[in-house]
């Protein structure tokens, strides 16, 4: 069977300053279009079967630079919508809420062009993916690869591996690294994460 490979887009100005980024169209910096540019090696001799990216620019310059050609944008790998805590840092939301936590609390809703989601909405978005690309890794026409985001990617690999979406917790992903999701015995597992070429 084919593998899953995730990609995570370079870094942008809010993400090197930790600013919730859901729905906020942000570039890359300078770095991040270098760790973009790192990642071409590893996929230079790899063709794979399928390339879906998010619609951000982020996650599409990504891809571009990376050598991924022929990318497929999927509204399904937006980020998480955080409502009302888009372009908050973390660091903010819990001087106003201590203890909070994305992955059990949730985001208030925000304007309408960021309502909020919460970790099963995020989730059943992971899953359509996953059902969109689980037939090519099947049929082992080569990987499928997926440009996107830190959260809903972490989410994606809790749903992968059958655990529930606030699992995505465990799986810290950085800007500009691919990870590796594959099958040992039939069983789905991590076969490479948070990897700098």
């Amino acid at each position: 069977m084919s593998d899953l490979l995730l990609v995570r887009h370079g870094e942008t100005a809010w993400s090197a300053t930790g600013r919730h980024t859901g729905r906020t169209d942000v570039p890359l910096t300078a770095r991040g279009v270098e760790e973009a540019i790192s990642l071409a090696p590893y996929f230079q001799d790899r063709h794979p079967a399928l390339v879906l990216t998010s619609p951000m620019r982020r996650a599409e310059a990504t891809a571009q630079l990376a050598g991924l050609t022929g990318g497929v944008s999927d509204p399904d790998l937006y980020e998480w919508d955080y409502g009302g805590y888009e372009g908050i840092t973390t660091a903010e939301i819990l001087r106003e809420r201590p203890g909070w936590s994305l992955w059990t609390d949730g985001v208030p809703p925000g304007d309408a062009e960021h309502p909020g989601e919460n970790a099963a909405e995020v989730a059943a978005r992971a899953d359509r993916v996953l059902a969109r690309v689980a037939g090519v890794l099947r049929e082992d026409r080569g990987d499928a690869v997926l440009v996107a985001h830190a959260h809903l990617l972490r989410v994606l690999t809790a749903r992968y591996l059958g655990l529930p979406p606030e699992a995505g917790r465990l799986f810290l992903l950085r800007t500009g690294t691919f990870s590796r999701l594959s099958t040992e015995h039939g069983l789905p597992v991590v076969a490479g994460w948070n990897t700098h070429p």
